[in-house]
Formats: structure tokens, C-alpha cells, sequence
């Protein structure tokens, strides 16, 4: 089959990668030309990396990860609430692995091939098979939107969907210049306000700082002189690492999640990762759950009956990425408290949680198990 991928982030590029693995001839066509530039890190857990295994990306992607840091989240002053046991996450589920997102973005591209890369194409609407572009139009047996947040393919699948929601809270991202290795990472939850530290493993440290903050109020130019004033006497090592943070490294975004999709499909047009499913980053879920996506779509779409495969894919995804949504919204909702009391309790209870509960409660996120689709479907 002929496939066009909308969207070359991360979803889209493993699209790619898993459909021309399957035997299928595979496009992917992208709006910028400077494909995963974005100054920011993620963390891979144990089931985006079974989806990167199946492409054969899983060993490339930890050989340049900071794999099973320490961690878990701490109370304003510094006292920890819930440490991660990451001896025993990884005998349970896996490695948990932080990566630079631009390294990511290499292992991907270079896997798909330069010549399945189309960047600097946008895509205006879809139209049957035909896929209506700055350029003209051309047709394909399969299209993916995988165009994230701001979908244009979404229309073609849910004419009437809502627009994406703002979750009432805004983060900025950055990474410091290359430290002496940092083994200890994790999340700082105060009031209404949180700050993450994720080291990576050239010695760089990506940093996030969340905050309950009006939509759209961003500070052109004065972006890290809010962070500073937000975050810098948070406690050790916050504002250690921030000295060692360039100014215009620090990028913001404003935080929003897509409400549920009645499908992921329609006729011969498929949604992933953002594009289906966008969801607030408090269960790292975003990017693994593209992955997940771009996975369980190649391993079902053999060609022999489109629309009937793409009724299984959604069957099979919308209703795990909807439950994490919802989840991730709740402990978002949660860690963003910020009336005193509430604040206490929440604490509390994560201060008084055993150590097996924090474990078991990853459970339904990182059990997933990716499908095969390694073999070339008959033709």
C-alpha cells in the first residue's frame, strides 16, 4: 500500500518506520524543516521502549539514554515523599530511560531513510484518498494524521471535534550546559507550582518548571527571569542547576489536552499520538504512547481489508489512551493543589504510601506488550 504520514514527530517517524518495515511504501510528510530541534528531554518508559524494540531502535535509543536514574517527588522544603525503586521497576516492567529529544529524532530519522522524509510540506485538508498540500495533491491507500495538537487530518476523521483544552497550568523546558554526572533526579511539588529535574547522560540536565498561570501569558524574551524568580530558592539542587541554564535556552508552552474522539478512524484515515490523544505530561505518557500507536497500526495493517484493520487499531488504542488521559488529568489536578490543606493531605498521603503501591499503580501504563510487526504482510 501507498501510506502518507502527516507529521514527522516522533509518532510519525516510527509510523513510518513500522509500515515500510511491513512491506508498505511509506511517506512522511512534514510542516517545518527542521525536524526534532526542540531543546527539551523525555523519558522513555518501559513500554515506549518494547515499541521502539519492535522497530529494532530499542538498544540505539539506550546506547545514548541515562538509564534507571533515582528519583520520586519531593515536598517544598526538600523532604522526600515517594522515592522510585528503580531496581525494581526495571525487574518488573524494564529500564526507565531519559533521552535528549534531539537524539531521538536522529535514531529516527536516520532509520526511516532520508528519502521517505518530505519536510516543508503542508498539508491543508484530506479529501477521499487525495491529500490536499501547499503543493497540490496527491493519493494514497492509507493516511495517518500524525500532526499533533493542532491536527488538520483530525477533521477529515471528526468533523465535529472539540478543540483542544487549556489543562490551566503552563511549563517551561530547558537544559543546562554539560555538569558533572547528576544520578538523582525527580519532581519538587509546592503550590500550584512543580519542578522537575531529569539528568541525561552527556552530563546535561533537563529541567521543567510547572505553574497555575493564565493561558496565553507568556513574557517574550523574559521567559528565564520568570523561571528564576518562580524557582530559584527552590531547594537544592534547583537552583544550582539554574545558574548553569542559557537564557534562551528556555522554551514555554502552554499545557492543553485534547477531549476524547468518538474514533481514531474513518474510511482510510487513521489519527496517533497528539493528533488522537493529546494528553498532559503527568504521567510521561505522551511520547510513549505514540509509540505505542505507531506500533500496534503496522502490526494490524496488512492491506487485505483497510477499513476493517483500522476498526481494530482503534479498538485496541482509544480505549488505553483515553484511561491514561484521564488519569494523567487527575494526578495533574493533584500535584497542581494549592490550598494549604489539601496540599497537607496530598503530602501526606504520598509521604505514608508503600513503597509496592507507588510500583503497582505503573502497572496499566508500562505493562503494554508490543505486537509483531516484523513480518511482511502477504501481498
Amino acid at each position: 500500500m501507498r501510506v502518507i504520514v502527516v507529521g514527522g514527530g516522533i509518532g510519525g517517524l516510527a509510523a513510518g518506520i513500522a509500515l515500510r518495515r511491513r512491506g508498505h511504501e511509506v511517506q512522511v510528510w512534514e510542516r517545518t524543516t527542521e525536524i526534532g530541534a526542540a531543546g527539551s528531554g523525555l523519558t522513555l518508559w518501559p513500554n515506549g521502549l518494547r515499541a521502539l524494540d519492535a522497530i529494532g531502535l530499542g538498544d540505539p535509543v539506550r546506547a545514548r539514554a541515562m538509564v534507571d536514574t533515582e528519583g520520586g517527588i519531593r515536598d517544598r522544603s526538600g523532604r522526600w515523599l515517594s522515592r522510585t525503586d528503580t531496581a525494581k521497576m526495571a525487574a518488573r516492567h524494564g529500564s526507565v530511560v531519559a533521552v535528549h529529544r534531539a537524539d531521538l529524532f536522529d535514531i529516527l530519522r536516520a532509520a526511516l531513510g532520508p528519502d521517505r522524509l518530505r519536510p516543508g510540506v503542508t498539508v491543508t485538508g484530506i479529501e477521499g484518498d487525495r491529500v490536499r498540500y501547499d503543493g497540490g495533491t496527491e493519493s494514497a491507500d492509507l493516511v495517518v494524521g500524525a500532526d499533533g495538537l493542532r491536527s488538520t487530518v483530525r477533521a477529515a476523521v471528526c468533523p465535529g471535534a472539540r478543540p483542544p483544552r487549556y489543562a490551566g497550568y503552563t511549563a517551561w523546558r530547558m537544559i543546562t550546559r554539560p555538569l558533572p554526572p547528576l544520578r538523582e533526579g525527580g519532581e519538587i511539588w509546592g503550590s500550584g507550582e512543580r519542578f522537575g529535574v531529569v539528568p541525561l547522560p552527556d552530563g546535561r540536565v533537563y529541567l521543567f518548571g510547572v505553574a497555575d498561570a493564565p493561558e496565553g501569558g507568556h513574557r517574550p524574551g523574559g521567559e528565564f527571569a520568570e523561571v528564576r524568580r518562580r524557582f530559584g530558592a527552590w531547594p537544592d539542587p534547583i537552583g544550582r542547576l539554574l545558574t548553569e541554564v542559557p537564557p534562551e535556552a528556555v522554551l514555554r508552552h502552554d499545557i492543553y489536552e485534547l477531549p476524547d474522539l468518538p474514533s481514531f478512524v474513518r474510511g482510510r484515515v487513521a489519527l496517533l499520538g497528539d493528533a488522537a490523544h493529546a494528553m498532559t505530561p503527568n504521567l510521561g505518557q505522551g511520547a510513549n504512547q505514540a509509540l505505542e500507536d505507531a506500533i500496534t497500526l503496522a502490526a494490524v495493517l496488512d492491506g487485505r481489508d483497510v477499513a476493517a484493520e483500522l476498526r481494530r487499531y482503534d479498538s485496541l488504542r482509544r480505549p488505553r489512551t483515553r484511561a491514561l488521559a484521564h488519569r494523567s488529568r487527575l494526578i495533574g489536578s493533584v500535584a497542581q493543589w494549592s490550598w494549604p490543606p489539601a496540599v497537607l493531605a496530598r503530602d501526606t498521603g504520598l509521604r505514608l504510601m508503600p513503597g509496592w503501591a507507588m510500583l503497582r499503580a505503573f502497572d496499566s501504563a508500562v505493562g503494554w506488550t508490543a505486537p509483531d510487526c516484523s513480518q511482511t504482510p502477504a501481498q
